[in-house]
């Protein structure tokens, strides 16, 4: 067995299903994608506030941003080797797939998912605590980094502005291939547009590109 995979399921068809992508099959891993990306927020969260009892909430949220992410998400999937486990459309084989960030995160949540529903929550977290022990004993909220978003959002508390929201304003391409258009929107300024593989990536952008503006007074 795969040492991603360190868990016996009652349930076997809970990990096929985690492990399809949407290219393969109807029967695929997007509901458990969303159930494990709640899962995997809420288990580092739990770690991070017993572990650091004097951080603030910026600094925990910024601790969990930096490991509950597309790219750390990935990193951890390439280490177990995840892609080899995937299965994937005929599309997505041909392009490579199983190397793609957005998928392999995915995968990633969508297993945490499935040991849930499987075996509870006991089990579920113990399988995230592996993946994550290396990058949770590196973890320090004092010196975490501030994504694009909660930057965005200081700037605007700062000058007691209403904070922004985020819209997908399209969701195009092949499986193998999609682009999402997120819209920015600040009140009192025009939109800011960007364009990502994912919908986390795209308001990530955009906020990144409305702060930029911001800062710079490109932004009327």
């Amino acid at each position: 067995m795969n040492t991603f995979v360190a868990y016996e399921f009652r349930n076997p068809d809970l990990l096929a299903t985690a492990l399809t992508h949407r290219s393969a099959s109807a029967r695929h891993n997007e509901r458990l994608e969303f159930l494990g990306d709640a899962l995997l927020g809420f288990i580092i969260a739990d770690v991070l506030h017993e572990r650091f009892p004097t951080a603030d909430e910026g600094g925990l949220t910024r601790a969990r941003a930096a490991l509950v992410n597309r790219d750390t998400l990935a990193e951890i999937a390439r280490e177990f080797d995840v892609g080899a486990l995937l299965r994937l459309g005929e599309g997505e084989l041909k392009s490579g797939g199983w190397r793609r960030s957005s998928i392999l995160a995915n995968a990633v949540e969508a297993v945490t998912a499935a040991i849930y529903l499987d075996g509870g929550m006991d089990a579920c977290r113990s399988a995230v605590l592996r993946w994550f022990e290396r990058r949770l004993a590196a973890a320090n909220p004092g010196a975490a980094p501030k994504d694009a978003k909660t930057e965005l959002q200081e700037y605007l508390q700062a000058r007691k502005r209403p904070l922004p929201s985020y819209r997908t304003l399209a969701e195009e391409g092949p499986p193998h291939d999609r682009k999402f258009r997120i819209e920015c929107l600040i009140e009192g300024y025009p939109p800011v547009i960007a364009e990502s593989n994912s919908r986390r990536g795209g308001e990530q952008d955009a906020a990144r590109l409305a702060l930029k503006g911001l800062r710079t007074g490109e932004l009327p």
